[in-house]
């Protein structure tokens, strides 16, 4: 067990490389939060091609026909699933893709939407679950082991190498846990509340206790009515909501219509469904969940 742990730190410290391939791997991730992690466990045996790039909305993606060759490029393709990638079976099919397609958030416990939210916003092909599951960084860990066995499945020469990244980024992220329970203590209960563009934090919510208020549902596809828009500014009113975040996926005009309406502040921006560009504060999946807890301590706390 020691000596794992050696050659996982080792990798993790890039001091070594997995055993040198002839030609990588050829995989496809969905959208960039999950093509950043099949990038950590994969290394240089694996090459990543996604399909929504940074600050790119998975909700009302249109695959290209360039899109659909990476698809048809693939070895693998590795999706999010719980309903996110509505256009991910179209799409392999239009493709003539014989390639495997993996659900990382297969073992994952789904949040389940309420009959009065589904029909309120709609859908859209999501189902009645929650898809947004990496909010939670122990969903992550379950996703980096998901993404690890089919790794091996379709490599498996390159087993030793991602067992190894794959032991070495968990840790990394139960240490990252670790950091937001922390922090997340630290805010008084009464202050634990936001408004967010769409409804995107809600394994968040649950894993550190926050409440949350969006007007739009699970999925930005549908518009928020004018009737959603009354009601949410009554309720921040009412309970003195201190702070409304934009997301880099949202159009912002919206949260800033509340913010005025209702003397909250507008606490920044959060990166809910994709990361930043790799020049941006949220160009990993730990760079962008360390952002987000900046953005949500630094005006809960003020």
């Amino acid at each position: 067990m020691k000596l794992n742990r050696l050659v996982a730190a080792a990798f993790a410290a890039g001091l070594i490389s997995s055993p040198a391939v002839a030609e990588p791997l050829k995989a496809v991730a969905s959208f960039s939060i999950l093509g950043d992690l099949v990038s950590q466990v994969g290394g240089d045996r694996v090459r990543v091609e996604t399909l929504v790039g940074p600050n790119g909305d998975a909700h009302v993606f249109s695959p290209s026909p360039a899109d659909a060759r990476k698809v048809a490029e693939a070895k693998i393709v590795f999706e999010n699933g719980l309903g996110l990638e509505g256009w991910m079976s179209k799409l392999a099919k239009s493709a003539g893709s014989g390639a495997r397609v993996v659900v990382v958030s297969k073992g994952v416990s789904p949040i389940e939407m309420k009959d009065e939210d589904d029909h309120a916003h709609g859908s859209h092909g999501h189902g009645a679950v929650d898809p947004h599951a990496w909010q939670n960084v122990r969903n992550v860990v379950a996703y980096v082991k998901n993404i690890r066995d089919a790794l091996v499945s379709a490599d498996p020469d390159g087993a030793e190498a991602y067992e190894a990244r794959t032991e070495a980024y968990v840790e990394r992220l139960e240490a990252l846990n670790a950091e937001i329970e922390e922090a997340w203590a630290k805010i008084p209960i009464d202050r634990r509340k936001i408004i967010t563009s769409h409804d995107a934090f809600g394994y968040f919510a649950m894993a550190y206790g926050l409440e949350i208020i969006a007007p739009q549902g699970v999925s930005t596809e549908s518009e928020a009515s004018a009737k959603d828009v009354a009601r949410i500014i009554r309720q921040i009113k009412n309970e003195k909501t201190p702070a409304v975040f934009i997301e880099n996926i949202s159009d912002k005009r919206l949260i800033e219509r509340i913010a005025r309406e209702t003397g909250a502040k507008v606490g920044g921006a959060l990166y809910s469904d994709a990361l930043s560009p790799r020049d941006g504060p949220a160009a990993t999946y730990i760079d962008m969940m360390r952002s987000n807890l900046r953005t949500l301590t630094q005006a809960l706390t003020s």
